[in-house]
């Protein structure tokens, strides 16, 4: 393998990597140049057994812990991943394609600040005292037990902290199933959890399709699933913890609004739609690829976004210089291309891009359409590639309707240099997790989560605390019982 972070088996259970080589064989497949780079096992059904019984075993003496030991581990872990950032970064590179220009800020570094935050607030998950008279009630905050989670393609290494974080400071077991295109990066998170002192079985990661999910998510010894992905898939998954009354949190997709002002700051306002729609090649779940520019400053919005992306560096993914990474995958770069041409078809301007590079890997370049409709496919449907719609509008009341008019809700966006505008819309806006002046920022201490068909529940910040415990009252009568009979 090219590279010093190389995990040494395709699960790590109980502490240590395992193996079974009964498991179909994944290909994992290098996407700067199509090459495969590793070969993974799908997980048996005996390394599922295994998994799950080793967590069980862990989590109550895990449980037992103060909040603060289990919160020391968590921040020893955090040190250790920025420690050895530049080797997971390139792990990070080979896993998604993504180039070290982003890596090395974006995707390490932020799995390391969860681990942090959540450590750091793992001392202080207590209950409360409620005076009743002479009676009183007390409440402890519990863990829930075992918690799944499933992880998406698009940062490997950042949900296996953001889902495993949370789970862990609360005092649960995590098992953690990556993305099957993307199986490399959570090991590496693992080994690191594990060397930093977490107790064996309290964080396994094993591989494969859904065929490895779906009898996870209906284990009855799981309490609760974490999904990161697609709404089809969430729909699935959401049903099949349902049947099971599990604790859920869906982190589901998106197609969201960013809209631009005529008094807003272009240069800016260009800048943030260029962070919503083409960063990671497009590939992130919460981009605002539904861009309505106010009519006034449309061309000029239109000739200043393909100025800059003249500027793109599309290359080996390796050179820090490069700026635009390929697609994850073939299959993700032949349906983006898809959408391309539906956009043509549909009669949306094709402002630049629209075309593959002529090198090996799956690079697409940065695709803008312009005088877009509503009820165009490329307005309606999630695309996950880097492809931008831009809408004309003239109105707040009309931009506002029109970027509700949506099945999703994940982000939103406002560029204005009028704060009171922004706010206004933004508190009309039916989105989780929203922008003004700025987009795609996912800082730990701020909750990130959508409504209608894009997901429930949040991760990070406080609100993850209560969606990975739960709360038990204590009535304590301090006198006689009253008895009727």
């Amino acid at each position: 393998m090219p590279y010093p972070t190389q995990p040494t088996a395709s699960h790590f259970i109980n502490g240590q990597y395992a193996e079974d080589t009964a498991g179909a064989e994944i290909p994992v497949i290098y996407p700067v140049t199509g090459e495969q780079i590793a070969v993974v096992h799908e997980a048996t059904p005996a390394i599922i057994e295994q998994a799950i019984t080793t967590a069980k075993v862990a989590q109550k003496a895990w449980a037992a812990m103060s909040g603060t030991e289990r919160g020391r581990i968590l921040r020893r872990a955090a040190d250790m991943i920025r420690e050895r950032n530049h080797d997971l970064s390139v792990l990070e590179t080979y896993d998604t394609g993504k180039p070290m220009s982003e890596t090395l800020y974006v995707d390490a570094t932020s799995g390391a600040d969860a681990l942090e935050y959540f450590g750091g607030l793992a001392g202080s998950l207590t209950g409360e005292h409620i005076q009743l008279g002479e009676d009183w009630v007390y409440t402890r905050r519990e863990a829930l037990g075992l918690c799944v989670g499933i992880g998406a393609w698009n940062y490997p290494t950042q949900i296996a902290c953001w889902k495993g974080a949370p789970a862990l400071a609360c005092g649960n077991a995590m098992i953690f199933k990556p993305s099957e295109t993307t199986p490399l990066c959570a090991l590496k998170v693992a080994e690191i959890l594990h060397e930093a002192g977490l107790p064996a079985g309290l964080y396994n990661v094993i591989q494969g399709t859904g065929a490895v999910g779906a009898p996870l998510v209906t284990d009855p010894r799981v309490d609760k699933v974490s999904l990161t992905g697609s709404v089809p898939t969430g729909r699935k998954v959401y049903a099949a913890a349902a049947a099971g009354i599990k604790h859920v949190t869906m982190e589901l997709g998106g197609k969201s609004p960013l809209i631009i002002f005529d008094d807003a700051s272009l240069e800016d306002a260009v800048g943030g739609a260029i962070l919503a729609n083409f960063y990671s090649s497009g590939q992130v779940c919460s981009n605002g690829t539904r861009v309505f520019v106010q009519k006034g400053i449309k061309e000029a919005f239109l000739k200043r976004l393909h100025e800059r992306l003249q500027t793109v560096v599309m290359g080996d993914s390796m050179d820090e210089a490069t700026n635009f990474g390929p697609m994850v995958s073939e299959r993700q770069m032949n349906i983006v291309q898809s959408y391309i041409e539906k956009g043509k078809a549909e009669g949306a301007r094709l402002v630049c891009g629209g075309g593959r590079l002529d090198r090996e890997g799956y690079y697409l370049e940065p695709t803008v359409f312009a005088d877009v409709k509503d009820d165009m496919i490329i307005a309606r449907e999630e695309i996950f590639g880097p492809v931008m719609a831009v809408l004309d509008f003239e109105t707040e009341e009309d931009a506002i309707t029109r970027a509700n008019d949506t099945e999703f809700g994940l982000s939103a966006g406002v560029f204005t240099a009028d704060l009171t505008r922004g706010h206004r819309v933004i508190a009309q806006l039916e989105a989780g997790s929203c922008f003004i002046n700025s987009y795609n920022d996912a800082p730990v201490e701020a909750p990130f989560g959508g409504s209608k068909q894009s997901g429930v529940g949040r991760e990070n910040s406080k609100a993850a605390i209560n969606h990975y415990s739960q709360m038990k009252s204590v009535y304590v009568r301090m006198g006689a019982v009253d008895a009727p009979f």
